[in-house]
C-alpha cells in the first residue's frame, strides 16, 4: 500500500510515521490486502492536534476518518477506528453479494417455505419454527373415554369421537378445566 504524509505547519517525524504504519496495518488485514493508498494529513489546532486519514481501496472505494486528541498516536487511533468502522460496513456488503450467503438469500432464523415454481415469482412465505411434534394415532372414543385418557396423561388429545364421528380436540387448559374443539369433517 503506498504511504502518503503531509504536515500542515508540523514536521513529520520517524515516530508518527511508525505510529500511522502500525495502526494502518490492522485495516490492511480486516480489507484482505484491498487497500491501495493511504493519504494522512497531520495538523494542529488551538486546543490538541489533528489526523486525517482517506484510505483509497479497491473498486473505487474512498474510506475518510478524522481524528482529534491531545497527542499524534490518540489522533490517529481516533481516525483509523473510524475507518474499521467503515471498513467492517463495506466488507459486509461484499460477503453480502457473494452467492450461497444468508443475508443475499434473505433467509432469517425462521424455515424458508418455497412457492410451486410457476412464470409468475411469489415471495417466499417464512413458516414458523417447529419446536415439537409427535405421531398420535386416532382412535374413536367417547367424550368420557378421552376425559379420562387426557387426565393420565398430556395437555392435548385428538380423538374421532363415537357419538357423531368428527375428529375433536380435548386440551387441558390451567387447573382442571377442559377445552373440546370440534371439526366439521
Amino acid at each position: 500500500m503506498r504511504l502518503e504524509l503531509t504536515g500542515r505547519h508540523v514536521t513529520i517525524t520517524d515516530a508518527m510515521r511508525r505510529i500511522v504504519d502500525g495502526k494502518l496495518a490492522r485495516l490492511e488485514r480486516m480489507l484482505n490486502d484491498s487497500a491501495v493508498s493511504a493519504q494522512v494529513l497531520f495538523h494542529k489546532e488551538k486546543i490538541g492536534v489533528c489526523a486525517d486519514v482517506t484510505l483509497h481501496a479497491r473498486g473505487e472505494k474512498f474510506l475518510h476518518g478524522a481524528g482529534k486528541a491531545a497527542n499524534w498516536q490518540g489522533a490517529v487511533k481516533a481516525a483509523v477506528d473510524k475507518l474499521a468502522h467503515q471498513a467492517e460496513k463495506l466488507k459486509g456488503k461484499y460477503e453480502g453479494r457473494k452467492r450461497g450467503t444468508a443475508k443475499a438469500n434473505g433467509s432469517t432464523n425462521g424455515v424458508e417455505v418455497m412457492a410451486p415454481s410457476r412464470s409468475v415469482a411469489r415471495p417466499r412465505e417464512l413458516a414458523p419454527a417447529m419446536v415439537k411434534g409427535r405421531k398420535q394415532v386416532v382412535r374413536t372414543l367417547s367424550l368420557a373415554e378421552a376425559a379420562k385418557q387426557l387426565s393420565t396423561n398430556g395437555k392435548v388429545l385428538v380423538f374421532r369421537n363415537a357419538e357423531t364421528l368428527v375428529v375433536s380436540v380435548l386440551c387441558r387448559a390451567d387447573g382442571d378445566s377442559l377445552t373440546l374443539v370440534e371439526t366439521d369433517v
